[in-house]
């Protein structure tokens, strides 16, 4: 009696299929190559950070659980491609292949690709000039600025995992110059006294970024770059990346906080 009762009272309060279906996830990508203040990583999962920090916002605002899957840059394209993750962002459509296959926000975040060297190293560099060497760089990330130095055999690719491993490394005198951008530099400077700071020699790059979606009906694709629209124009993005940075969102300037 209590069970046929149970469901006349969900059939009665029309959620009897709202009740039984399972929510649809947000599968988000995050490469294990992004340093805090991007991501911080602890056991396979993000657990703080600027990316995880809207996109959780994002997820609760288009009503989807956030799922994360942390992969390997390699495996980025191929898990896109193949329907495992959903969307990915932090991202130039230029690193993509496939690029007209997904639909893509507008611009979101300012990166600027860094070299960078160690105490002592001279404060500027031009890096065609530099002699035969390692330059520390992240497995399976592409430099367009160096490549012809790594293919000519003047510098030579070091990689880490990540772009903390890169600055670790870089401290450690395993090299003297490494890539970076300039949120995970100021991060790594933050935790180092002023003697083990390490210091911008030459801007590589600079571009804007965003994120991208499958183009799938099982995905409300449009609603959710609708809400990233938003969360950027009202300021919550860059409110967030200032959190973190305590630097402006679309010039990258600005004071840390202390």
């Amino acid at each position: 009696m209590r069970s046929a009762m149970g469901a006349l009272l969900l059939l009665g309060t029309g959620c009897f299929a709202e009740c039984f279906a399972e929510e649809v996830p947000l599968r988000i990508a995050v490469t294990d190559g992004w340093a805090m203040p991007m991501v911080q990583i602890e056991r396979g999962r993000p657990t703080q950070g600027i990316i995880p920090d809207i996109l959780t916002s994002l997820a609760t605002q288009v009503a989807m659980p956030a799922q994360f899957h942390v992969l390997s840059r390699a495996r980025l394209d191929g898990a896109m491609k193949h329907g495992e993750v959903d969307m990915r962002c932090y991202v130039s459509p230029a690193w993509v292949s496939d690029r007209d296959n997904y639909l893509w926000s507008g611009p979101l975040f300012f990166q600027r690709d860094l070299l960078v060297g160690a105490p002592g190293t001279p404060s500027k560099v031009v890096p065609a000039m530099l002699g035969q060497q390692p330059i520390g760089t992240v497995l399976g990330y592409t430099y367009p600025t160096l490549q012809p130095l790594f293919e000519n055999g003047q510098l030579r690719r070091n990689d880490a995992r990540s772009q903390e491993q890169v600055l670790a490394k870089l401290l450690a005198a395993r090299y003297r110059y490494g890539v970076t951008n300039q949120w995970a530099l100021d991060w790594f400077n933050q935790r180092h006294t002023a003697d083990q700071q390490l210091h911008e020699v030459a801007v590589l790059q600079e571009q804007e970024l965003g994120c991208y979606v499958r183009n799938d009906p099982k995905i409300p694709a449009q609603r959710i770059l609708r809400t990233l629209s938003d969360m950027k124009s009202s300021g919550e993005i860059d409110a967030i990346i200032q959190l973190y940075t305590g630097r402006n969102a679309d010039s990258g300037t600005g004071a840390r906080s202390p």
